[in-house]
């Protein structure tokens, strides 16, 4: 499902300025310069960084412009549900959680953005790169784009240092000034978005490893604390051991887990805890 009421935003600009720039940069001056365009090896890489680029731009749009997921306005928890053995209350009063703003019932997992001005279903956080909450629905496609903006900015700087070995044939000043910038402004944007591609690839890996997102990992050091100080100990609920919780994230075929697929993410409504007796499709309706 598509957004609503999309609008412009400043940093998406950025972001697709700074694809389009290290893409032709990548292609028509580092791997030009090391292998020539009209090489074979050349071919190949350009081949194989377009072919990354697009998955980028692919999956960047679809975490741009899909809704992250909607609470249903007619939503009802539903407490006798024999399936259902957690239900997320308030801290204070124990009370079904209710979003005032929203006027209806959340449900697990789901949180109110201040950005986007609703409820949205297993909330992330909100992301102004994508101008859009990071959620249910759009959380694959959003892990999927790090995966590939990562590697081809580590790529693309393979390529930047390679190109240097290559000793410059008939290049005149101006040429060489024109080249130098193109260098110097393409390892000033690559070092950084590699290092914070790498640690924000690493710091999504680490929750969905747990099945955790960032607001549930802020929640389970507070919850620990507690428990902690209470003699207890704090399991997060919705963590079914490493290897499934990555297919309730990525899919059940391994094989996809790179793919832009979702139709393995169920509703939004339930899902699957560490206390369910009988195993059940996340987010399945009985």
């Amino acid at each position: 499902m598509k957004r609503k009421g999309f609008v412009f935003s400043l940093p998406v600009t950025a972001v697709i300025l700074v694809i389009g720039f290290i893409y032709f940069s990548t292609v028509f001056t580092f791997i030009d310069r090391w292998f020539s365009l009209t090489s074979s090896p050349g071919i190949a890489n350009a081949a194989a960084f377009t072919a990354l680029a697009l998955m980028c731009v692919y999956n960047y749009s679809i975490a741009v412009f899909r809704d992250p997921g909607r609470v249903p306005p007619n939503y009802m928890p539903d407490v006798e549900d024999p399936e259902s053995p957690v239900h997320e209350i308030k801290r204070k009063g124990g009370d079904l959680r209710y979003c005032q703003k929203c006027s209806h019932f959340k449900p697990p997992r789901a949180h109110h953005c201040r950005v986007c001005k609703r409820c949205v279903l297993r909330m992330d956080h909100h992301c102004i790169w994508i101008n859009n909450c990071v959620g249910h629905t759009n959380y694959k496609v959003f892990f999927v784009f790090v995966v590939y903006a990562m590697t081809a900015c580590v790529y693309s700087l393979v390529l930047l240092v390679g190109s240097l070995t290559i000793e410059p044939q008939d290049e005149d000043q101006e040429m060489g000034s024109y080249l130098r910038t193109i260098y110097v402004i393409s390892a000033f944007i690559l070092v950084p978005l590699s290092i914070a591609l790498g640690v924000l690839l690493g710091w999504h890996i680490y929750l969905s490893l747990q099945n955790k997102t960032t607001i549930e990992y802020h929640e389970g050091v507070r919850a620990m604390w507690l428990a902690e100080k209470g003699g207890q100990v704090y399991k997060h609920p919705y963590d079914i051991g490493s290897y499934e919780n990555l297919t309730l994230i990525l899919g059940p075929n391994i094989l996809s887990w790179l793919c832009p697929t979702s139709k393995h993410i169920g509703s939004g409504l339930r899902f699957r805890t560490a206390f369910d007796s009988v195993p059940v499709s996340s987010g399945t309706k009985p």
